[in-house]
């Protein structure tokens, strides 16, 4: 079965707000002010929470992998009490999966995001039951880059690797895709915009209105 796999954060949905915010309320906890910008640092709060944390101590002056691992489990914790606040799927999504789907196509999830914050995001968007798969950054022991979390999205989705595609938004999604020898479409209506374009993807996705012509386009018909 021809199969589609996204990325959540940055791709799926603009969660930037959220997790700026999360990754703020640590600072704040510390006394410091809101050290993050939630329109200037929104590529940042897409590869992370400990990038994130990591840029904000970068500008308090000094700091260590031990002040990021010590602040990671309260800005996990931030961002899951206010997970969905600012949150919003892009434009066009639902009605693309749901079309993919009509047209024979497999959908699933392959995410940086733990497992859990994912599962509990795309439930309260009221979108989970959309996806035939859910593969987070802890639900195996490596995570993208690595490929094993994409085969295991294709896979439990009931679709086939050499007939699936990734579309994300950042050069994780683009070494993961490499990784799995699987062609990726990364959308310009991230951070980056057309800016994705540097990486060689096999295709820009500009609007979620044009997934399912892309699909067919670089996977073929069935």
């Amino acid at each position: 079965m021809r199969t589609v796999i996204l990325d959540l954060d940055g791709t799926l949905a603009d969660t930037s707000a959220d997790l700026i915010a999360a990754a703020n309320s640590c600072f704040l906890r510390l006394g410091h002010g809101a050290i993050l910008d939630p329109a200037g640092d929104a590529l940042t709060a897409f590869h992370g929470g400990r990038a994130m944390l990591r840029l904000g101590f970068s500008r308090l002056g000094e700091w260590s992998e031990a002040d990021v691992d010590v602040e990671y489990p309260h800005l996990l914790a931030a961002y899951e009490a206010e997970i969905d606040r600012n949150t919003r799927l892009y434009p066009g999504a639902v009605e693309a999966v749901g079309m993919l789907k009509a047209e024979g196509f497999a959908v699933g999830i392959c995410t940086n995001k733990p497992e859990g914050l994912a599962e509990l995001l795309l439930t309260r968007l009221g979108v989970r039951d959309l996806f035939g798969s859910l593969v987070g950054a802890d639900t195996l022991p490596v995570r993208k880059p690595d490929p094993a979390p994409y085969f295991a999205a294709v896979e439990r989705a009931g679709g086939i690797v050499a007939r699936s595609m990734l579309v994300g938004d950042t050069d994780t999604d683009r070494k993961t895709a490499k990784a799995a020898g699987v062609p990726v479409a990364l959308v310009t209506f991230g951070p980056e915009g057309e800016g994705v374009a540097r990486m060689s993807p096999e295709a820009l996705l500009k609007h979620f209105d044009e997934l399912p012509a892309l699909a067919a386009r670089l996977l073929g018909d069935d």
